[in-house]
């Protein structure tokens, strides 16, 4: 029995062997981990096509940038969205900015819905380690923010700028962390690190930097080189930004290096929108915020060595929605998406043989401004541009032969207009069919308890101001005088239960003892006011005046406790009697699920 057990249990063994070598040799080298290319994906911001010496801008050094266009294909017209969350939306997802909820750039019309599905969720799938470091600006709570929408780790911030690029406060995945230098060399170092933790298997590293949009801070010795040039404050910060950039990158590339991974690493270099002032952009018409040409066209270099040729330049029109099928298709990966896609692999493009004949491609943008206008927009064919501005007057372009759109055409060629002028409305209603409303605030999700409701992020009524006129990212609400004055967040609460209330104010003296109500469903909370609290500004080492509100320390204080029902609804705040205090002001509440 002892024998036959021994040679029943060595059949068992031989053939558990036979069954791992079958499953060994079976298995193609993209079943282990980290044999799929990784990706390393760079996104500025504000800065233009004509922000690079490789684009012949007489001034600015970028020598690192322009190496590594070189090193693979250039995109000579690559087409993105005239602002910032509208191109970080469709970028993720391969889709309109419209399809996905966004539309502008604050009061939660730059929020994207959580049912998009973003590279980074695709990839982990795929078992990639994923990872944002930089301005998400896509929302700011869970789960529309980075890790709700697919990355694993998260350093920067969520809005649409921040106030200070020295020693800033920044968020790592839920908390809110001090960080020490200039906040492009430490969103670079997070990012090396980030590769260094995972250059054994297959990652994502999106480096969405926030320069050079403003305010206009930078170190020292970038700013004065270029200020030494004869620059004024505002292009010499600009410049100097760019410059400081540039040699990041070189960072990021040279660890790339060091780790030995360059060769299994794809590298993309792009820009969200054009230049954030008038400057040098190759002659184009138009910048940051435009659909003319200059708005919308920006630089897209992307390098695998030995898998994507070196030093091409691509005729072929390529967009911001391509990037995911590109991706996607470059690393083998097969998906079905979610949501039917807009965009196209650009992996033909990538490997066309000069001369080849260029096939009719069609660029639509929209500046909407969460609006139900189908202008500003504009259609790019290869041959023309047709916009229809602002006031909604139309003109055409034709961009072979007047590529600087000096000449309008579009009186010579009103039929042809009015062709495209149709074609751009049909598209608009048809991206628009989900709706382009802000999308409520996500309230109660156990992966995050703490919500933040931002002042920008209210309906105010009354005579309520922002401080900073448009309530752009980080700016509070003032002008509280009495009950009439009202600011209204609008929720969708995913956990009914107990909340406790936080609120960011400042207030003074003469607010002793006055009564805030805070209202939700059909809770309401008194909180008396203790009298001076004081949030100081700090510093701001800005080189041009600021178009932002400054940076101040807020105090958090518990207002009390509430109960949310699940779904839809409301939470407001308003004084509960005249107000004599013209110092107070509202930076933003916060709501903490309670035993979850």
């Amino acid at each position: 029995m002892k024998l036959k057990s021994s040679a029943l249990q060595a059949g068992k063994f031989l053939f558990l062997v036979f069954i791992l070598l079958q499953y060994s040799c079976n298995k193609t080298p993209s079943d282990e981990p980290g044999t799929k290319p990784n990706i390393l994906l760079i996104l500025t911001d504000d800065q233009g096509w004509g922000d690079l010496g490789l684009h012949g801008n007489p001034v600015l050094e970028t020598p690192n940038i322009d190496k590594l266009g070189m090193q693979g294909v250039r995109f000579d017209r690559f087409y993105v969205s005239p602002l910032c969350a509208p191109t970080r939306a469709s970028l993720l997802t391969g889709r309109y900015h419209l399809r996905t909820g966004t539309s502008w750039v604050t009061h939660r019309k730059e929020v994207m819905r959580s049912e998009e599905k973003t590279i980074a969720e695709y990839l982990r799938e795929a078992g990639y380690k994923t990872g944002c470091f930089g301005k998400w600006h896509n929302g700011e709570q869970y789960p529309n923010d980075p890790l709700g929408q697919g990355f694993d780790e998260f350093l920067g911030f969520k809005g649409g700028h921040l106030n200070n690029y020295f020693d800033s406060d920044l968020c790592h995945n839920n908390e809110i962390v001090k960080t020490s230098g200039y906040i492009t060399d430490v969103l670079t170092n997070a990012a090396i690190n980030f590769i260094g933790e995972n250059q054994e298997r297959s990652f994502f590293c999106y480096v969405p930097y926030n320069a050079p949009h403003s305010p206009f801070q930078v170190p020292d010795a970038f700013f004065e080189k270029y200020k030494s040039m004869g620059l004024d404050d505002r292009d010499a910060s600009v410049y100097g930004m760019v410059e400081n950039l540039d040699l990041n990158i070189a960072r990021l590339l040279s660890a790339l290096d060091s780790f030995q991974i360059t060769e299994k690493t794809i590298v993309i270099f792009m820009t969200d929108n054009g230049p954030n002032g008038s400057r040098y952009n190759g002659d184009m018409k138009g910048i940051k915020g435009s659909v003319d040409e200059g708005g919308i066209r920006v630089p897209f270099f992307i390098r695998w060595p030995g898998k994507i040729q070196e030093g091409i330049l691509v005729k072929e029109a390529g967009r911001h929605i391509d990037i995911l099928p590109t991706i996607m298709e470059l690393c083998d990966i097969k998906y079905t998406p979610v949501n039917p896609l807009d965009g196209r692999s650009l992996i033909a493009d990538l490997n066309r043989p000069a001369g080849q004949e260029i096939r009719t491609n069609i660029i639509y943008s929209i500046q909407n401004n969460g609006e139900e206008n189908y202008y500003p927009s504009s259609i790019r064919t290869p041959e023309y541009l047709y916009v229809i501005d602002q006031s909604r007057q139309a003109h055409l372009y034709d961009m072979i032969n007047d590529p600087g759109q000096k000449e309008d055409m579009v009186e010579k060629h009103i039929q042809f207009g009015d062709s495209l002028d149709s074609v751009l409305l049909k598209w608009f209603n048809e991206i628009k069919t989900n709706g382009i409303d802000p999308l409520p605030i996500p309230v109660g999700y156990p992966e995050n308890p703490l919500t933040q409701l931002p002042s920008p992020e209210s309906k105010i009524s009354g005579g309520l101001q922002f401080a900073g006129k448009m309530g752009w990212a980080n700016d509070w609400i003032i002008n509280w005088k009495n009950s009439a004055d009202k600011a209204v967040w609008e929720m969708d609460v995913n956990t009914q239960g107990t909340y406790e209330v936080f609120m960011e104010y400042s207030s003074g003296k003469a607010s002793a003892g006055k009564k805030i109500t805070v209202s939700s469903g059909s809770g309401k909370l008194e909180y008396s006011l203790s009298g001076e609290v004081i949030a100081p500004y700090i510093e701001s080492p800005d080189r041009v005046k600021r178009a932002e509100v400054y940076e101040r320390r807020w105090e958090r204080v518990p207002v009390g406790e509430t109960i949310l029902e699940k779904g839809l609804q409301e939470l407001s705040v308003q004084p509960a009697e005249v107000m004599d205090d013209t110092a107070f002001s509202v930076k933003a509440v916060y709501l903490e699920l309670k035993n979850h």
